[in-house]
Formats: C-alpha cells, structure tokens, sequence
C-alpha cells in the first residue's frame, strides 16, 4: 500500500508487548469510510509534535501485517518512519463532515456480526456498530499491576536501547498505568439478545485518572463520574460503538468484539409536520 491517509477515530489504551514494548492500537477510516487497524505504533514514545490525536488525518507508508490474520490490519512500512498530521475534522453542523465517513456502513445486528468475524471468507474484525437500546454502564475491579514477566521485558529491551541498566530505566520510562477496572456497556441490539461489552478505550482511561484526581482518590466517586459522561450525558446523543475484534480471541471467543471507541454526535431534531 502506497502512502496511505487515514483518519484517526480509535486510539486504545496502553497495553504491554514483550517484543514492542507499549503500545496504542490506532485504526481509522480511509477516505472512502473503510476501515483500517495500524498496529504496531509506539505512541507514546513518539516526539510530541507527532503524536496524533483522534479526527485528525494522518499519511504514513503501511504495509500488511503479515504477523495479523484480520483483514483491517496493517502496520508501519517503517516503524521509525515520519507519520505526518496532515488536516483534522470538527464538529461544525452537528458533526457533518464526521458522520459523512464514519456513518456510511453502519452495523445494527450483533449476531450477524459475529457470524460475519467468524466467517473466513468475511472475516469482519472492525465496525460502526449502532446498539438498540443501551440498559447500562458497569464496571468491575481487575488487576491492578501489568504483567510482570511483560513489565520486565520492557524495561529490559529499553535498557538495551539506551545508556541506561535496567534500574535507571525504570526510573526513567514510566508505563502508562494499568486501569484498576474493566468498565463495560450493557445493551440489546437488534437481534433482541443483551449483551455485555468491555470498553478498551484511550479517552475512557484517561477520564478515569482524572476523575479519580478530582475525587481525591476515591476510586467509587471516579467510576460513578466516568458513568455520568458514558451513560447519563451520552446515551442522550446518537451513540455508536466502535467494535473491534482481539487477535487472541477472534476465531475462538463467543463474541470476540469488544468496544474500542465512541461515538456520540448530537441527535438530529426532526420535525414532522401532519396535514
């Protein structure tokens, strides 16, 4: 794939890679409303006037990722190579130039989803999913530390790479930190099923940490205050899920979907006039 435009709705949060050390799973749309997954991107590590922000429309040299069965999936021709910001969409006339890419292959049935990701000849790992109704917003307590056999190796391959021992490493390079919840949606889609969804999502997990600030701490007071944004405040707009399917469990899992971004323009008002 030549150099490719992308423009960016999805950043996850932090994770740890053995070979790659953090990473952020970016994907996006093409300019026809196409999905596209890049992965691997170090992004935290890039310098700051390169680290991209969502609706902003990048360029970059991608090539498949060979390592990836999922069709969406494409990496950095170089991992070192110049990504380059090269516009960025707002939010003028409720979200217009957004919902023009965004919204032109929207998905309404989760069962046919998930047939379509497992389906060989389909293989569907990324989309716009609108749910019917959404009952709830939850969380519950995960493990608060990263792996450390994960954690070790990249200190390790970062001391490789620097002046520094593994020690001044890890006093230097700072992981981001790991969520101390999962937090999920609960909603019924078309096909009348509940289903619960976990959200891996950059913007969530920041929102936490700042809540938590706020709170002084108080890790209940921080979850009711990400609850109040992702259930009271936006579930009053036309909200969309990003769904997107982890390599581990996309041929094995049940349903191997989980949320990785939102979307929440405002809510169309439409008058009707009777004669």
């Amino acid at each position: 794939m030549p150099t490719t435009r992308v423009l960016i709705a999805v950043k996850t949060y932090p994770t740890l890679s053995e070979k790659y050390d953090e990473l952020v799973c970016t994907a996006g749309f093409l300019e026809d409303g196409t999905w596209i997954r890049i992965y691997p991107i170090p992004f935290r590590k890039l310098s700051y006037d390169k680290r991209y922000s969502k609706w902003q429309w990048i360029e970059l040299d991608l090539v498949k990722n060979t390592s990836d069965f999922r069709k969406e999936s494409f990496r950095p021709a170089n991992i070192d190579n110049e990504i380059k910001i090269v516009g960025e969409i707002g939010t003028k006339n409720g979200w217009a130039k957004r919902k023009s890419i965004v919204l032109k292959h929207v998905r309404y049935n989760m069962a046919e989803l998930i047939e379509e990701a497992k389906n060989p000849q389909i293989g569907t790992s990324l989309a716009v999913f609108k749910p019917q109704r959404i009952i709830d917003f939850v969380w519950e307590e995960s493990s608060r530390e990263w792996n450390k056999q994960k954690l070790d190796a990249v200190y390790a391959n970062q001391a490789q790479h620097s002046l520094f021992d593994v020690e001044e490493t890890k006093r230097i390079f700072k992981v981001a930190k790991k969520l101390p919840y999962e937090f999920s949606y609960k909603f019924i889609s078309e096909d009348g099923k509940e289903r619960k969804l976990m959200i891996e999502d950059w913007e969530l997990g920041m929102l936490y940490w700042n809540c938590l600030a706020g709170a002084n701490g108080n890790e209940q007071v921080a979850c009711e205050k990400v609850k109040e944004k992702y259930f009271t405040e936006w579930c009053k707009k036309d909200l969309y899920f990003f769904l997107g399917t982890t390599k581990k469990f996309h041929n094995v899992g049940t349903n191997p979907f989980i949320i990785i971004g939102t979307f929440y323009p405002p809510k169309e008002l439409q008058l009707r006039i009777s004669f």
